[in-house]
C-alpha cells in the first residue's frame, strides 16, 4: 500500500509539473485554494487573540524577568552605595581621632586613647543618654575615664565589663560638666560654671552659674574647667573642648547667670570613639577617679 501510494504521488507530481498552466491539476489546484482561502483566513483571524494572549504572556514573563534582574542590580548597588559611604564616614572619623593621638598640644595627648566602636545606642533618650562600645577592662579601660571624639568631649565611662563598657554622654540629664568659657575678645579671661544638658533637646546644652558680670559673646569656646562639683562627678581633664556658646543674652546673664551651649560633637551620629586612660593602663597619672 505504500508502495502504491508512493507510484501514486509521483505520477501526480510529473503530470502537474509536466502540464502547462491550465491544465487539470492546476485548475483543481486553484479550486480548492478558493474554497480553504476564507476558511484559513477566518481561521486566522480566530485565532489571532489566542496567538496575541500567549505572546502576551511571553512578553509578560520575560518583562518580570528583567525587573527581577533590575531590581537585584539596583539592590547590589545601593548596597555597595551604602557601604561606600559608611567606609567614608568610618575614614573621616578615625581620621579625626589620629588627629588627637598626633597632635602633643592637646590636653589628651598624656592619656592612652583606647578606640572604640557604638555597638549599643540608648533607645529613650528622654531619660537616659547612653552608649555602648566594644572596649572593656580588658583593653585597660576603667570607671570614669574621659570619652572624647574628634572635635571633642563626649561623656564619661560608667559601666566597664570585660570586653565592653557603657558610656554616659554629656547630653545625659544626670551629667553635669565643670567648665569655662574662653572669650575670644579676653583670650586671658575665663568665666566658670556648671554645664547641664537641655531638657529634651541634645544639640542644646546650658552654660550655668557664670558670673553675673561675664562678658561673653556668641561662638567663644566651652572647655572643661579641670574640677568637680562633687567627689563622685567624673573629673574631666581641663581643656578639652565642649563646644561654642550660642546668642548669648545679657539678660540671661545677669539675671539667670547662664548662656546657651551648642556641642562640638554630634552625639547622634557617631560610630568611634575614643576613651582616655592612664599611660599603660595604670591607675595613677590624671585618670578621672571616683572619690577624692
Amino acid at each position: 500500500m505504500l508502495a502504491l501510494l508512493v507510484v501514486v504521488s509521483l505520477i501526480l507530481l510529473t503530470a502537474y509539473f509536466g502540464e502547462s498552466g491550465g491544465g487539470p491539476f492546476h485548475s483543481i489546484q486553484r479550486g480548492v485554494i478558493q474554497v480553504l482561502s476564507p476558511v484559513q483566513d477566518g481561521a486566522s483571524r480566530a485565532l489571532k487573540p489566542a496567538r496575541d494572549l500567549f505572546g502576551s504572556f511571553g512578553d509578560s514573563f520575560h518583562a518580570k524577568k528583567q525587573v527581577g534582574q533590575l531590581k537585584k542590580q539596583v539592590a547590589t548597588y545601593r548596597q555597595e552605595a551604602v557601604q561606600g559611604q559608611e567606609a567614608i564616614r568610618d575614614a573621616a572619623e578615625y581620621a579625626a581621632l589620629l588627629k588627637i593621638d598626633r597632635d602633643t598640644t592637646q590636653p589628651v595627648a598624656q592619656y592612652t586613647q583606647k578606640t572604640a566602636r557604638i555597638i549599643v545606642r540608648s533607645v529613650d533618650n528622654l531619660l537616659r543618654d547612653t552608649i555602648q562600645v566594644n572596649a572593656g577592662s580588658g583593653d585597660g579601660v576603667r570607671l570614669n575615664d574621659t570619652v572624647v571624639a574628634g572635635d571633642g568631649l563626649v561623656g564619661h565611662v560608667t559601666t566597664v565589663a570585660g570586653d565592653t563598657s557603657v558610656i554616659t554622654l554629656i547630653t545625659d540629664q544626670s551629667s553635669s560638666v565643670q567648665a569655662r568659657v574662653i572669650p575670644r575678645a579676653h583670650p586671658r579671661a575665663s568665666y566658670y560654671g556648671l554645664l547641664k544638658p537641655s531638657v529634651g533637646n541634645p544639640t542644646d546644652m546650658l552654660l550655668q552659674l557664670i558670673p553675673r558680670d561675664a562678658k561673653i559673646a556668641d561662638g567663644d569656646f566651652v572647655v572643661t574647667g579641670g574640677t568637680r562639683s562633687g567627689k563622685l562627678d567624673p573629673l574631666y581633664p581641663a581643656g578639652i573642648l565642649i563646644g561654642t556658646v550660642r546668642n548669648p543674652s545679657p539678660v540671661s546673664i545677669e539675671n539667670d547667670q547662664e548662656v546657651h551651649v551648642s556641642p562640638a560633637v554630634d552625639l547622634r551620629q557617631l560610630d568611634f570613639v575614643q576613651i582616655l586612660t592612664a599611660p599603660n593602663g595604670s591607675a595613677g597619672g590624671l585618670r578621672a577617679q571616683v572619690g577624692p
